[in-house]
């Protein structure tokens, strides 16, 4: 890639790495990016970890990344309470990435009469949290989900995510949440501010057509698929139909991908 006018916007799970296993060729592509001075974002759905957190995960897999180039569902989220509503009051069904985004946006954590109820992963999910979220959103309160996964992927098999409590909430209270993380723009929405580039500037890479391609295009990037992931040469075309969109471009691996957007950007 040629030009420093363009930024990306990079998933990590299926992209740059499998669980606990980096991606082949993602530390070289993250150093090269790096020494070519092209502005980057990491921008993931997951609300569990904090900001440093994941540029921990991120260092540990030997991948170089700082707190300040991460974007999550969880800071997204309270981003937008705040925006919408200035030191309102919350109750979070989450983990400590959530709960510190929302004390960080000068957002008060509660659980008695919140104006928001805002629900990320939880592993600690309980049939109580489940009937205080019912009686709260009953009650008034905004129902916000930091992102609707009903899958993760793990070193040991899949286990269920954020998207699955939110199904058993909206089974229960008939209201559905406003959404922030991908296939929502709202969260490319966040880091592309975070970023300082208008959308027609930005590329979104990603591994999921459904959600890091949808959100990509839904909010205006160029969007580049590809297949180390959830999306895969068997399953695209139902992806695309299930989507409604497709990426723009398509690459096998990270390598192909910089090659891709080297002739991208001279063609453009």
């Amino acid at each position: 890639m040629t030009t420093n006018r363009k930024g990306l916007l990079i998933d990590l799970d299926g992209t740059l790495y499998h669980g606990d296993t980096v991606i082949e060729g993602a530390s070289v592509w993250i150093q090269d990016l790096q020494s070519k001075q092209i502005p980057y974002l990491f921008v993931t759905n997951n609300s569990s970890r904090t900001p440093q957190g994941v540029a921990d995960h991120l260092t540990h897999l030997g991948i170089p990344a700082t707190a300040e180039q991460v974007c999550t569902s969880a800071m997204a989220a309270a981003y937008y309470i705040a925006q919408q509503s200035p030191a309102s009051s919350v109750y979070v069904i989450g983990e400590e990435g959530l709960k510190q985004a929302v004390t960080e946006h000068r957002l008060q954590l509660t659980e008695e009469q919140p104006d928001y109820v805002l629900q990320g992963i939880d592993r600690q999910f309980t049939y109580e949290k489940l009937t205080k979220a019912l009686r709260l959103i009953a009650g008034g309160a905004t129902f916000v989900l930091t992102n609707p996964d009903l899958q993760l992927p793990s070193h040991d098999g899949l286990l269920p995510g954020a998207g699955t409590i939110g199904a058993s909430i909206v089974a229960a209270t008939g209201i559905e949440p406003v959404v922030i993380g991908k296939p929502s723009a709202i969260l490319m929405e966040y880091a592309l501010e975070r970023l300082g580039l208008p959308a027609k500037d930005a590329i979104v890479v990603g591994d999921n057509l459904l959600t890091d391609i949808a959100a990509g295009a839904s909010a205006g990037c160029v969007t580049v698929l590809v297949l180390s992931g959830i999306t895969t040469t068997d399953n695209m075309s139902t992806h695309e139909a299930k989507a409604g969109v497709k990426a723009d471009i398509i690459c096998q691996d990270l390598a192909e991908v910089s090659s891709a957007l080297g002739l991208y950007s001279s063609s453009h």
